[in-house]
C-alpha cells in the first residue's frame, strides 16, 4: 500500500537535513577534489551510490508502470540536477570570483518559487515570498562578506584572460541556478507518481550513465594506489551522502511540501558549510556573516510557521 504523506514538521525536517548534509559534504570535499579528477570523482560517486541503492530500483507493487512522460522527467531530473548542474557549477566557479558566485547562487530560492508558480501553478503566499526574500538576502550578504582568496595570476595576459571570461563564468552559474530550480520543480512532479526511494535510484542510474564516458577517460592511466586510505573513506561518505541520503530526504520532503516553499531550505547549505568550517576546519565567522545567517534562517521560520486561513496545497498532478 502507498504510504501516507508525512506530517509537515517531519517533511520540513527532511528538507532541512538534506540541505545540511549537502553543505557538510561540500565543505569536506576539498581533499577529494585534490586527490581525484572531478569527473572520476563523479563517476565513482554515482557507482558507489548505485550499488547501495540496487534494491530501490525495483518497482513497488502499488506503483503504476512509468509512462513516456515520467521516463522523460526522470532523465531531465538527472541531466539537469546532476550532470549539467555540476558542469555549470564547476566551470563557472573556475571563471569568476567567489563573491559573484555566492551572490548568483543566492537566487536559487527565488528561482524555485518562480518556476513552481509558472510550471506547477502553485499558489505562493506573501509569507512564502517574504521567506524567499530573506533567504536570498541572507545568502547574498554571506557571500559579499567573504574576502576573496588570493588569485595566483594578478597581472599580465593570464589576469586579462580571467577578467574576460568572468562574464562566461557568471552565465554558467546562472545556468546552474536554473538547473537547481528545475531539479526542485521536476522532483515535485515525480513525487506524484514515484516513491522517493525509486526516484533517488533512477536519477542516480542516469547520472552514472551520463558521466561514465568522462569517468572512464579520467580513470585511464590514473594512479589509484596514490590515493590514501582516509580519502577512500571520505569518498564512501561523500557518495552515500550526495547520491543516496540527500536526494532521498529531499524527495521525501517534496512529497508533502510545495516546491516554492521547499526552495527556501536551500539556505541550510551555506549555514551547514559554515558550521563545518568553524567546528571542523577551524575557520571563523564575522559579525556580518552571523547576522546574514540569522536573516536567512528567519526565512526558514517564515516558510515553516503554520498559516491561518490557507487551504492545504493541492498535490502536483501526475504526469500523463
Amino acid at each position: 500500500m502507498p504510504r501516507t504523506p508525512l506530517p509537515p514538521w517531519l517533511a520540513y525536517g527532511c528538507l532541512a537535513l538534506s540541505m545540511a548534509l549537502v553543505g557538510s559534504y561540500v565543505a569536506l570535499s576539498k581533499p577529494l577534489v585534490a586527490a581525484l579528477p572531478v569527473f572520476l570523482l563523479a563517476w565513482l560517486r554515482f557507482g558507489i551510490g548505485g550499488l547501495a541503492m540496487l534494491p530501490w530500483l525495483k518497482k513497488p507493487a502499488h506503483e503504476a508502470p512509468m509512462n513516456r512522460q515520467t521516463r522523460k522527467l526522470v532523465f531531465l531530473e538527472s541531466f539537469l540536477g546532476n550532470f549539467l548542474f555540476s558542469i555549470c557549477m564547476l566551470y563557472g566557479m573556475s571563471m569568476t570570483s567567489a563573491v559573484a558566485a555566492g551572490v548568483i547562487m543566492a537566487a536559487i530560492p527565488a528561482t524555485v518559487a518562480v518556476l513552481s508558480w509558472v510550471f506547477l501553478r502553485e499558489r505562493i503566499s506573501l509569507r512564502v515570498w517574504g521567506a524567499v526574500a530573506c533567504a536570498v538576502l541572507g545568502v547574498a550578504l554571506v557571500s559579499l562578506s567573504k574576502q576573496e582568496l588570493p588569485v595566483s595570476v594578478s597581472t599580465g595576459p593570464g589576469a586579462d584572460l580571467t577578467h574576460k571570461t568572468a562574464w562566461l563564468g557568471n552565465l554558467l552559474l546562472v545556468g546552474a541556478v536554473l538547473c537547481e530550480a528545475a531539479y526542485a520543480v521536476i522532483g515535485k512532479k515525480l513525487t506524484g507518481v514515484l516513491s522517493p526511494k525509486r526516484i533517488t535510484a533512477l536519477i542516480n542510474l542516469w547520472g552514472f550513465a551520463l558521466v561514465t564516458p568522462l569517468g572512464l577517460w579520467m580513470a585511464w592511466g590514473f594512479d589509484f594506489s596514490a590515493v590514501a586510505p582516509p580519502t577512500w573513506l571520505l569518498l564512501l561518505f561523500y557518495s552515500l551522502a550526495a547520491s543516496v541520503w540527500t536526494v532521498w530526504l529531499w524527495m521525501t520532503g517534496l512529497k508533502t511540501i510545495p516546491a516554492s516553499q521547499a526552495g527556501v531550505f536551500t539556505v541550510m547549505l551555506p549555514v551547514s558549510a559554515a558550521a563545518v568550517g568553524v567546528l571542523v576546519l577551524g575557520e571563523t565567522l564575522t559579525g556580518t556573516q552571523v547576522g546574514a545567517f540569522a536573516i536567512a534562517l528567519t526565512g526558514v521560520a517564515l516558510a515553516t510557521l503554520p498559516q491561518r486561513g490557507l487551504k492545504k496545497p493541492v498535490p502536483a498532478a501526475a504526469p500523463r
